[in-house]
Parts: structure tokens; C-alpha cells; sequence
């Protein structure tokens, strides 16, 4: 009986993606270390207001990172066949100044209309100032996507753990002298170099000395089908935050931006480890459906194995560590914190699924279900907002249950039926 359990284990624990998972979970717990200690910071020195002016420099960057193609020109890199890997690196190269070019000046002209629509001036100049962080962008994502598709994920791990270091460390520092949101600002800015002195010293590739655009419409199509997809679920990612603040005002966001962060940011965060791992892992055999099938539910199981508990553990502990570690005005966002981290129980069926859909080359799937999740999602909000945040954050919960496991199971035995995955 023991020896079956120690073989079940070591199958378990065997394989790459585990070993990546393994590295990219290391460097999630330095992370977690390293973030809680900028949260308490945050949590104390940062008033309800405040938070709600990060929250929307947060969903600003978060929207822009969207159009710069950053997952779908990596993705490609990391799907391509090995004879087409240097023309897509090079074309991808010059894509990538045009696009995050392109979005820099956007968000300088957004920013604008930003500070118009929330009617706050405090907010123009840090974003402003943020978006700078685009021009740094095209120097590292080559090599970045590059280290990925040879899934040397323990770069990334490391790349993650030297930025994030770097990033807190910044962030409360700048909080404990009473900088408020420019804490956040340069905390972004000044950690962004540490990618590109990662990915040029772990990898040889360097940009082409000539300008080309050679084969980008095979790159533009799959980064544009994937662009709908992510700009669908960033749009329901951030609804409710557009909501709130619309409907409650900065100081009721700052509050459900702080419960989201304390609750599903957390489960989140632990389940982006896995599906980092989990894309080049499911390209290696997307070739082979029956490999591919027990790759994915067998990364599936794991996944499922370590994060379903975690939300369960964490959900149940919130209403004892939040007002020890961030302090008693936090008291009255501890239910809104409990089930927004159980409305995280979904997300490793559903983040699998879409990484599965991506590596098959079936973004446009992935498109038309978060189409469908978002207006549910919305409708749902729209209805919840009249009651106050502890009902939009019900209406959280029940929304993800319901789409997001039904969507997923449609999508999987689709994938696997055999003839409709060619």
C-alpha cells in the first residue's frame, strides 16, 4: 500500500511540467512573500480613495498590455515551427516597436479623458508617467517568448522573483514616505529594466539589423484572434471596477479593489503558475490528440489538486487574518473578500481550457465564450449594483460557476471528439 502511494506520488511529481510548475511556484511564493509585506504597506498607509486610484491605473495598464500583442506574438513564437521560428522572431521584433509605439502615445491621450470621466486630476500624471513602460517592452519580448517555447521556465521564475523583489521593495519604500499613488508609478518603472538584463544574458537571440515585415500577417492573424479574446476578458475582468466606481464612487472601489486583491487576486496569481507552464508544455504534442488528452487532464488534475484547497483554506481564514494583517478598517470588506476568493473555484477548469483551445489553434473558440461570459457577467453586475458591493460580489460567484464550467466542459469534449480538432 505504500509503495503504490510513494509510485502515485513520484508520478505525481515526475514530468516538465511539473518541474516548471515547480520553478514558477517557487518564485510565486517569493512573489507572495514579497507582495504581502507591499500589501500590509499599502493597507495601512493608503485610505479607501487611494486604492481606488490604483485600481484605475491597474485597469488602464491592464487594457493597454492587451493591444500590444505581448501573448499572441509570444504565443506564436512559442507555437511556430522550428523552420519558421527566425523570420517570425525578426518580423516580430519590429511589430512589437510599432504596436507598443502606438500604445504609448494612446494612453498619454487617454489618460486625458480618464481624469475627465472620473473627475479627478490626481490620477492624469501618473498615468502619464506609466506609460512609459511600453518603450521598454519590445528590447526583452523576444528573448522572453524565445525562453519560453525551449520551456526554460526557471529564467521566467527567476526573471519573476528579481522583479518582483525589486518592484515591492520600491513600492514600500515610496508608501512609507507618503508618496500615495506615485509609490505604485515608479515601483512599475523602475523594475521593468530587470527583464531585459534577464533575457538578453539567458538568451542569444539579438534584433535583426534590417527591417522586415516578412510573413506578419500569419502572426497578425493569430495575435488578433487572441487580441478579441484577452480584450473580451479584460473588459470582464475590469466591469466590475467600471461599475462600482461609476455607480458607488472611487471610495466603495477602493474597498472591493482591496477584497479582490485579498481574496481572488491571490488564487489567481497561484493558478497563473500553473497555466505559464501549462501552454508550451500542450504545444509540444498539440499533433498527437491522445498524448495532448492526457497531458491536459493530467496537468488538469494537479492543478485542480493544489488550488481547489488553497481558495477553500483561504476563504475560511479571511475573517481572522484580515484584521490582524491589515488592520481593522478592513473589517467591513472581509464577506465581499470571502466570496470573491471562492468565486475562484472555477478557474483552474477554466484557464486550462483556454490555454488548451490556444495551443490547438482555436482562439476564435476561446473569442465566442468569453463573448458569452462577459454579457452574463454584466447583466449580472448591472442587476447587483443597486444592493451595494456585497451583492455584485455574489453576483460574482454565481456568474463564474455557472459559465465558466459549463463553457469549459462544452469546450473540452469539442477539443477531444476527435474530428474537430485538426
Amino acid at each position: 500500500m505504500i509503495n503504490q502511494f510513494e509510485y502515485k506520488l513520484k508520478q505525481f511529481l515526475s514530468g516538465q511540467f511539473v518541474r516548471n510548475v515547480s520553478w514558477l511556484g517557487t518564485a510565486e511564493l517569493a512573489n507572495r512573500i514579497f507582495r504581502l509585506a507591499t500589501t500590509v504597506t499599502l493597507a495601512r498607509t493608503f485610505s479607501p480613495q487611494d486604492y481606488g486610484l490604483m485600481a484605475i491605473i491597474y485597469t488602464t495598464i491592464d487594457f493597454a498590455n492587451i493591444f500590444t500583442l505581448k501573448g499572441g506574438i509570444g504565443g506564436k513564437i512559442i507555437q511556430a515551427d522550428e523552420q519558421d521560428v527566425k523570420n517570425i522572431c525578426d518580423t516580430s521584433y519590429w511589430l512589437n516597436w510599432m504596436l507598443c509605439g502606438a500604445i504609448f502615445l494612446i494612453q498619454c491621450f487617454v489618460a486625458f479623458i480618464i481624469a475627465k470621466f472620473y473627475e479627478n486630476n490626481q490620477i492624469l500624471l501618473p498615468i502619464l508617467t506609466i506609460s512609459f513602460v511600453y518603450l521598454f517592452l519590445p528590447i526583452y519580448m523576444i528573448q522572453s517568448a524565445m525562453i519560453e517555447r525551449e520551456n526554460r521556465l526557471k529564467v521566467i521564475a527567476i526573471g519573476n522573483v528579481a522583479y518582483s523583489l525589486f518592484s515591492n521593495a520600491i513600492i514600500v519604500t515610496f508608501a512609507i514616505l507618503n508618496m500615495g499613488i506615485w509609490a505604485i508609478v515608479w515601483g512599475t518603472l523602475f523594475a521593468t529594466p530587470i527583464w531585459i538584463i534577464v533575457a538578453y544574458v539567458n538568451h542569444p537571440w539579438r534584433p535583426p539589423k534590417y527591417f522586415t515585415l516578412k510573413g506578419w500577417r500569419k502572426i497578425i492573424n493569430y495575435g488578433g484572434n487572441l487580441l478579441g479574446v484577452e480584450l473580451i476578458g479584460m473588459i470582464k475582468w475590469n466591469l466590475d471596477y467600471l461599475i462600482v466606481g461609476n455607480y458607488l464612487g472611487i471610495e466603495a472601489l477602493g474597498i472591493y479593489f482591496f477584497a479582490f486583491n485579498a481574496g481572488l487576486g491571490i488564487g489567481l496569481n497561484v493558478l497563473g503558475t500553473f497555466t505559464s507552464a501549462l501552454f508550451p508544455y500542450l504545444c509540444e504534442v498539440r499533433g498527437e490528440i491522445q498524448l495532448l488528452k492526457r497531458h491536459f487532464f493530467s496537468s488538469l488534475k494537479k492543478t485542480s489538486a493544489i488550488l481547489i484547497p488553497l481558495i477553500i483554506v483561504q476563504s475560511s481564514l479571511a475573517p481572522f487574518y484580515i484584521p490582524i494583517i491589515f488592520g481593522q478598517k478592513w473589517i467591513n470588506a472581509i464577506p465581499v473578500v470571502v466570496l470573491l476568493c471562492l468565486s475562484a473555484l472555477p478557474f483552474s477548469l477554466s484557464r486550462s481550457t483556454y490555454v488548451l483551445l490556444n495551443a490547438v489553434d482555436k482562439p476564435r473558440l476561446n473569442f465566442y465564450l468569453q463573448l458569452v461570459y462577459t454579457i452574463i457577467f454584466a447583466v449580472s453586475l448591472l442587476i447587483a449594483i443597486k444592493w451595494g458591493i456585497y451583492w455584485v460580489a455574489v453576483s460574482v460567484l454565481i456568474s463564474n460557476l455557472l459559465t465558466l464550467v459549463i463553457g469549459s466542459i462544452w469546450a473540452i469534449r469539442y477539443v477531444f471528439r476527435g474530428s474537430n480538432y485538426a
